[in-house]
């Protein structure tokens, strides 16, 4: 059973936000909302400074804090891939999911429903990369089985240092970004 990932490389990623439009566009996020973001974050001291600039959505974790709080089990683990998907018909619109991620992935769809990235599963169920994915300029996102040594995702994580976000919340984040 595979467990789908995402390795976003930093120093590819140029902040275009094509990765935006595109998961907007698929998946007919409302105005005003969004699955995925760009994130800027400068380290360091003048003049030794450096600048990462990150693609950055839901990272479906391994322990997702928002489907064991959630009181419905609209959010939940699907088997294919492992994802971490929501239910729109059992959503109650309560967020404590939203409350949970400390990624603040969620958002309360205008219908009363959490939303949030699905890394496009109605595209992956047919062998196609998610939207963010399929459209980058750069090339900086990877998509694949994180268990499966041979995948692309794989290979690029045995191949650089990377880190994920928040680590300290022991959620496990599938999603990791190459430095």
């Amino acid at each position: 059973m595979a467990r789908f990932g995402m390795v976003i490389d930093t120093l590819r990623c140029v902040g275009c936000m094509d990765c935006v439009i595109a998961c907007k566009t698929e998946n007919e996020v409302p105005e005003g909302f969004c699955r995925d973001w760009i994130t800027t974050e400068v380290r360091g001291r003048f003049p030794t400074l450096t600048m990462e600039i990150r693609s950055e959505r839901c990272n479906h974790c391994d322990r997702p804090p928002c489907v064991t709080c959630c009181p419905t089990g609209a959010s939940h683990v699907e088997d294919f891939g492992s994802l971490v998907l929501i239910d729109h018909e059992l959503c109650i619109g309560c967020k404590a999911c939203l409350a949970s991620c400390p990624y603040d992935a969620r958002f309360v769809h205008p219908d009363g429903y959490a939303d949030k990235c699905t890394f496009c599963v109605h595209r992956v169920r047919k062998g196609e990369a998610p939207a963010c994915v399929a459209v980058c300029p750069t090339r900086c996102m990877h998509f694949g089985d994180l268990d499966d040594p041979q995948s692309e995702v794989s290979k690029l994580l045995a191949s650089r240092r990377s880190h994920t976000l928040h680590p300290e919340a022991g959620t496990r984040p599938r999603i990791h970004f190459l430095t």
